[in-house]
């Protein structure tokens, strides 16, 4: 049983759920931050906290999960993919589906920490068929990275709207910051497939722009990201210095993650994928967090 468990957790890459769960975290930080000074102030609750957790990690499992269910006859033919969980046999179809079914039924569950506001429950099954969608957008459009994006982006503003059933420009933009990150990342990490997706007729930047179209395309997604993340103190004033000096280094660690990746050399892709990514995430919040605090 332990051992079919870290399978699963291996097959949905578990540790990657750092990139979007400190967004979410922030914009729960942020809201808190706005709650303790509102009139009349909303205290915080450590059901809350547990129901952010829950609920991202409950739905990306899922979302991976199905993603790896709808791509596992993709998977098979790629030779990057081929030794993957369900291609090589190692899972089983029917596990997986099992799988998918209680992560997606866990964070709905989730949703009901956050009572009595319903908003989240409400929102929960149309958010899982979004996040499902995407494993299917690449067979038709071009913006499947997009859609990644926004799926990842819906993180920061659900978890502020379960805290302050509202929608405000503060998490919107965080959450557009972050659709950008995602979609630019992905484009890069999508480079190493770019001949596969091309004789597959599968829908990807690189497989329609080219490797070297595909990297700058990517770059502007990031610098767009930067200047979103520039706006957010203009529309949520308790964000100060500290928190623009680590924007500024967030630019700085992108460039870097650009400089790993060149079009004739992608050996460095997962480098700038997996560590580059979870340093802007993780720092981001830390760097967040420390300036409301101060």
């Amino acid at each position: 049983m332990l051992g079919r468990l870290r399978k699963l957790l291996e097959m949905i890459r578990f540790s990657h759920t750092l990139f979007a769960l400190p967004f979410a975290l922030l914009a729960a930080v942020m809201a808190w931050a706005a709650n303790a000074r509102g009139d009349p102030p909303i205290a915080f609750r450590g059901r809350d906290l547990a129901g952010i957790v829950a609920c991202m990690v409950c739905a990306r499992s899922a979302a991976m999960a199905f993603n790896r269910l709808a791509d596992r006859r993709l998977d098979a033919l790629n030779p990057r993919t081929a030794n993957r969980h369900l291609p090589t046999g190692t899972l089983s179809v029917a596990g997986v589906v099992l799988f998918t079914a209680v992560s997606s039924l866990g964070f709905v569950a989730g949703t009901l920490l956050f009572l009595p506001n319903r908003v989240p429950l409400y929102a929960s099954v149309p958010v899982l068929l979004f996040l499902f969608a995407y494993s299917l957008t690449k067979r038709f459009t071009v913006l499947s990275h997009l859609w990644l994006g926004t799926a990842l982006a819906l993180a920061p503003v659900a978890a502020w709207v379960a805290l302050r059933p509202e929608l405000h420009w503060a998490p919107v933009l965080l959450g557009s910051a972050v659709m950008l990150w995602v979609a630019g990342f992905d484009v890069i990490y999508a480079c190493q497939d770019t001949e596969f997706d091309v004789r597959m007729r599968l829908y990807s930047v690189p497989a329609r722009f080219g490797v070297a179209g595909a990297l700058r395309l990517a770059a502007v997604c990031h610098l767009g990201m930067v200047v979103l993340l520039s706006t957010v103190p203009v529309v949520y004033d308790e964000f100060g210095w500290v928190y623009l000096a680590g924007v500024a280094s967030i630019g700085v660690l992108l460039v870097y993650e650009h400089a790993l990746v060149r079009p004739d050399d992608l050996t460095r892709v997962n480098r700038a994928f997996f560590h580059v990514n979870a340093v802007v995430s993780i720092g981001l919040l830390l760097i967040g967090t420390l300036d409301l605090l101060i």
